[in-house]
C-alpha cells in the first residue's frame, strides 16, 4: 500500500513539475513554448482517432477524459456532448485545463487520485477515452485499474477508445515518462475477463496501439462461451459482399509487407461479434483481426484482419467464423506478391523541437524513416563528416518506422549545414539543416 501511495504521489509530483516548466510542450511534444493557437492545432490527428468511433455511440450525454492535460482534447470534443468531464493526476494540469475551457460551458477539468473514477457514479458516461496517457504510468496494475474503472463508469452499451504502449516489454525500470508497456494479448484476456466487446486492436506492437471496447452486460462473455451459443438461425443471413485491401481499397493485396491486410465487408454481421469471437483464416490460415466496424445503414460491416505470414498468392480463400462456426458462405480475394521494400526519408527534424523542423536547436537532429529493413545500415554525415552515435528506435514493426537520433559533434558551428543520410548502398538527397 506505501508503494502504491508512492507511486502516485511521484507520478502528481513528476507531471506538477512538468506542467510548470512547459505543459505544452510535455503533452504535444512538439515545440518548446508552443502558443495556444499552435498547441491546440496538433491536437488534429488523434481527433480523427477519436471521433471516428463516436458514430458507435447510441447516446452523446456524457464523456470522460482519463488524463485531460491542459484541455487539448476535451475543448474541440466538448461540441459531441451534451457534458464533458477530464481528470488528471496533476493539479497544475488541472489549473491550466480550466483555464482553456472558461469558454466552453459543459466542459469540467477535475484532479484524480491518480488511479481511480472514485469521484464518478456508476453508468455515468457514454464515452471514455484517454491518448497519451497510460503510456506514462509505471504500473500495470494502475493502468488494469483505470480500465476497469472505465468499465465501471461507462454505461452499459458506452464506448472505451484509448492508446496504450504495446511496444515488446523490457528490463529496464519503468518511470513516469517511460511507462509500462501492455501486450495485445492483456488487452484482449482484460476484455474477455471484463464482458467488454473488443472492436479494434490497432497499431500493436507500437508505442501508440489503440484499443476500442464496448461495454455489455454482466455475464455477456459467459453467454457467449456456452455450449450452443450461436446456434440460432440468424435471419437475414450474413453475406460477404466485398474483400479488399484493408489500407487502399484495391481488390487486391499483397502476401507481405505493410499492405498485408484485407477489409472484409459483411452483410448483417450478428451484433455481438468482437475480436475475441470471430475468427479469419486465409487459405485456412488465421489471419489477426484488428477491427470491426459498426453496422451502416445498408447493413454492412466492415472486418479488417493482416494476412498470415507465409501465405500463398493467388486467388485465396477467405473464411469467417463466429463461435467457432461459420457465419456465412466463404468470399475469395486475389493475393499478389509484394513489391521491393523502398526506404524513404520521412522527415528531418530537431530532436527535441520536432515543430522546428529542419531548424536545429536541441544539437539532436531526429530522421524518420519508413520500410527500413536493417536499420544498423543507417549512416548519417554533415558536411561530409560521417557523425557517429546515432540511436535507432522502431516506431512501428509492421510498417519497418525507424526514428534515428544523431546527436552532433561539439565541433559543429551555428549557420547552415548540409546532411547525407545513406542506409547501405542507398543514398538519399542531402536535407539543408539551421544549426542555432
Amino acid at each position: 500500500m506505501d508503494d502504491d501511495l508512492n507511486l502516485l504521489e511521484r507520478m502528481r509530483a513528476d507531471w506538477n513539475a512538468r506542467a510548470g516548466e512547459d505543459a505544452y510542450y510535455f503533452v504535444a511534444f512538439g515545440r518548446r513554448e508552443q502558443d495556444h493557437e499552435e498547441f491546440f492545432a496538433t491536437a488534429a490527428d488523434v481527433l480523427r482517432l477519436l471521433t471516428g468511433e463516436l458514430k458507435r455511440l447510441r447516446r452523446r450525454d456524457a464523456a470522460l477524459e482519463i488524463g485531460c492535460g491542459p484541455g487539448r482534447l476535451m475543448r474541440p470534443l466538448s461540441v459531441f456532448f451534451t457534458k464533458i468531464h477530464g481528470v488528471d493526476v496533476s493539479e497544475e494540469m488541472v489549473r491550466l485545463a480550466n483555464e482553456n475551457l472558461r469558454s466552453t460551458p459543459n466542459a469540467y477539468a477535475h484532479v484524480t487520485s491518480g488511479s481511480d473514477l472514485s469521484q464518478f457514479p456508476d453508468e455515468r458516461f457514454d464515452f471514455v477515452y484517454s491518448y497519451a496517457v497510460f503510456q506514462h504510468i509505471p504500473s500495470r496494475e494502475v493502468v488494469f485499474q483505470y480500465l476497469s474503472e472505465a468499465r465501471r463508469v461507462l454505461k452499459t452499451g458506452g464506448i472505451l477508445r484509448c492508446q496504450i504502449n504495446g511496444l515488446p516489454a523490457h528490463a529496464k525500470q519503468y518511470d513516469t515518462w517511460s511507462g509500462v508497456r501492455i501486450s495485445p494479448e492483456e488487452i484482449t484476456g482484460f476484455a474477455r475477463d471484463n464482458d467488454l466487446q473488443l472492436l479494434a486492436l490497432e497499431q500493436i506492437w507500437t508505442q501508440y496501439m489503440w484499443v476500442t471496447c464496448r461495454k455489455m452486460p454482466l455475464g455477456w462473455t459467459q453467454w457467449l462461451d456456452e455450449p450452443g451459443a450461436g446456434l440460432f438461425p440468424l435471419e437475414p443471413a450474413p453475406v460477404i459482399r466485398r474483400i479488399s485491401n484493408a489500407l487502399t481499397g484495391e481488390a487486391v493485396a499483397p502476401a507481405t509487407g505493410p499492405m498485408a491486410a484485407i477489409s472484409v465487408r459483411v452483410e448483417q454481421l450478428p451484433v455481438d461479434c468482437d475480436l475475441n469471437h470471430v475468427a479469419i483464416a486465409a487459405d485456412s490460415h488465421p489471419c489477426r483481426l484488428t477491427y470491426i466496424g459498426e453496422r451502416e445503414p445498408d447493413g454492412i460491416s466492415q472486418v479488417n484482419a493482416a494476412l498470415p505470414k507465409g501465405i500463398r498468392t493467388g486467388l485465396v480463400r477467405i473464411e469467417l467464423t463466429w463461435l467457432g462456426r461459420p457465419v456465412c458462405p466463404a468470399g475469395w480475394v486475389r493475393i499478389i506478391p509484394a513489391g521491393p521494400a523502398v526506404p524513404r526519408v520521412q522527415s528531418v527534424t530537431d530532436g527535441i523541437n520536432l515543430l522546428s523542423g529542419t531548424r536545429i536547436a536541441s544539437r539532436v537532429l531526429k530522421v524518420t524513416m519508413m520500410d527500413v529493413l536493417d536499420a544498423g545500415q543507417f549512416r548519417a554525415a554533415l558536411d561530409g563528416m560521417e557523425v557517429p552515435g546515432t540511436e535507432s528506435f522502431c516506431v512501428d514493426p509492421i510498417f519497418q518506422h525507424y526514428e534515428f537520433n544523431v546527436t552532433l559533434p561539439e565541433s559543429v558551428k551555428p549557420g547552415a549545414h548540409q546532411v547525407e543520410i545513406t542506409l547501405g548502398k542507398r543514398a538519399f538527397a542531402p536535407v539543408a539543416i539551421e544549426v542555432v
